[in-house]
């Protein structure tokens, strides 16, 4: 695990050849970097949009496949209803305003989580990018909406209950519950990047990061950078992933 802190990385040399597929992004820091200017917190929400801007044109010029952003998990609703508010509002400005660039740059707009529980308008403009970008062929961003790991894995397994109700010697497996995760048909991240200093998984992907190699980085994600997107992927490089092998 590395834990970077900013710095120019200019030089740096990524092999196109070994990009990861799928990365995943803890989206941290937002509301330390509008405190620490004395600002509302929703300033730091805004400046954290214009950082998802940046990464997902680097992911797209980058090839990387899948692009999976923490947006809002389970346990955010326990934040205060004004800043819960906030964020819903933005999501929907953010697919508006920024849904023609997107799909210019043939970006295919996709969600995990159960969004059922979020305001109408956001589900609607969810469903409405979601369909209008299936076609395209660029990066594959999944915004995690309502998302938590552990709940993932349950409602998973009772879809596959409900599925196979009183069928005997009901037995699951690993690909089995994996076509029946929000990620089907999605390879497993094979970073999770985590700005702004904190290391822990928060219930991000809990089932998909078996083996997924951690990124942790001391910036905050108002201040995350292409640079620092390059250098997370340059160190990924150097690892050596076995899976559990020799």
């Amino acid at each position: 695990m590395f834990n970077k802190k900013n710095k120019d990385t200019t030089s740096i040399d990524i092999d196109t050849n070994n990009i990861p597929k799928h990365i995943g992004i803890i989206m941290d820091g937002n509301g330390r970097w509008a405190k620490r200017r004395n600002l509302p917190r929703s300033y730091g929400h805004k400046a954290g949009v214009e950082t998802i801007r940046r990464i997902i044109k680097e992911c797209n010029r980058l090839g990387v496949k899948y692009l999976t952003l923490y947006a809002f998990s389970t346990e955010n609703w326990k934040r205060p209803e004004d800043e819960v508010n906030a964020l819903m509002g933005l999501l929907v400005e953010y697919l508006k305003k920024e849904f023609k660039e997107l799909d210019k740059n043939q970006v295919v707009i996709n969600y995990i989580g159960d969004i059922s529980k979020l305001p109408l308008r956001c589900q609607e403009e969810l469903i409405k990018a979601k369909e209008n970008t299936k076609s395209n062929t660029g990066v594959v961003m999944n915004l995690a909406l309502n998302y938590g790991g552990r709940a993932e894995i349950i409602e998973g397994i009772n879809r596959f209950l409900k599925d196979h109700n009183g069928e005997d010697n009901l037995k699951i497996t690993e690909e089995i519950l994996e076509n029946y995760l929000y990620t089907k048909g999605m390879p497993d991240p094979d970073i999770v990047i985590r700005p702004s200093g904190e290391q822990r998984l928060s219930n991000f992907l809990l089932w998909q990061c078996a083996y997924t190699e951690f990124w942790y980085s001391d910036i905050l994600w108002p201040d995350f950078t292409e640079k620092d997107l390059q250098q997370a992927i340059i160190d990924y490089q150097n690892r050596e992933r076995r899976f559990g092998g020799l």
